[in-house]
C-alpha cells in the first residue's frame, strides 16, 4: 500500500507486454506507465507465459513474431485455452507488413486469430493509448476467444 491505496486502486490497469524488441518494451512501458497503468514486460515466449500467470493482467500485449514467426500465434492460443487468461483482451503488435513478401491484413486474416486488436509497428502513442482504452472497456462477451469475432 502507498498513500492509503491498495495496488489495484493505485493503477488503472495491469498490463503485460511481451516482445523480443527491448526498445518496443521500453516505449510501451513508458507510455502506459505515464497513463497510470502498471506494466510488466517479457522478451520470450516462456517468460511471457510465466509473467502473465504471475501478474494476472487486465490486458495482454504481444508481438506476432519473436523467437520464430509463429510465437505470437502460439501465445494467443495458449492464453485463450487457459481458464484464467481466456477472457483477457489481447493486443497484437506487429511489423510483419514491413517484411519483404509478408503481409497480414487484420480485417481478412485476423479473424482466425484469437486476438482483439492489432497495432502496426512503429507504435504511435495515441494509437497505443486509444487501443488500450478500447480493449480495457470491452465486455467479457466481446472478447475474441474463438478467433471468429471481428478485431478492433
Amino acid at each position: 500500500m502507498r498513500y492509503g491505496k491498495t495496488i489495484r486502486e493505485e493503477y488503472m490497469a495491469k498490463i503485460v507486454c511481451i516482445d523480443d524488441d527491448i526498445d518496443v518494451l521500453e516505449t510501451c512501458k513508458l507510455l502506459l506507465t505515464e497513463a497510470g497503468h502498471s506494466v510488466e514486460t517479457a522478451t520470450t515466449e516462456k517468460d511471457g507465459l510465466a509473467k502473465t500467470k504471475e501478474f494476472n493482467p487486465d490486458l495482454i500485449m504481444l508481438d506476432l513474431m519473436m523467437e520464430d514467426i509463429t510465437t505470437g500465434f502460439h501465445l494467443a492460443y495458449n492464453f485463450r485455452s487457459d481458464d484464467v487468461m481466456k477472457f483477457k483482451p489481447i493486443l497484437m503488435l506487429t511489423s510483419i507488413n514491413q517484411k519483404p513478401g509478408a503481409n497480414l491484413n487484420p480485417d481478412a486474416e485476423g479473424e482466425f486469430l484469437p486476438v482483439d486488436a492489432f497495432i502496426e509497428k512503429p507504435i504511435r502513442r495515441e494509437t497505443l493509448l486509444n487501443s488500450v482504452n478500447a480493449l480495457l472497456s470491452l465486455p467479457k462477451e466481446k472478447i475474441n476467444v474463438s478467433g471468429r469475432n471481428k478485431v478492433i
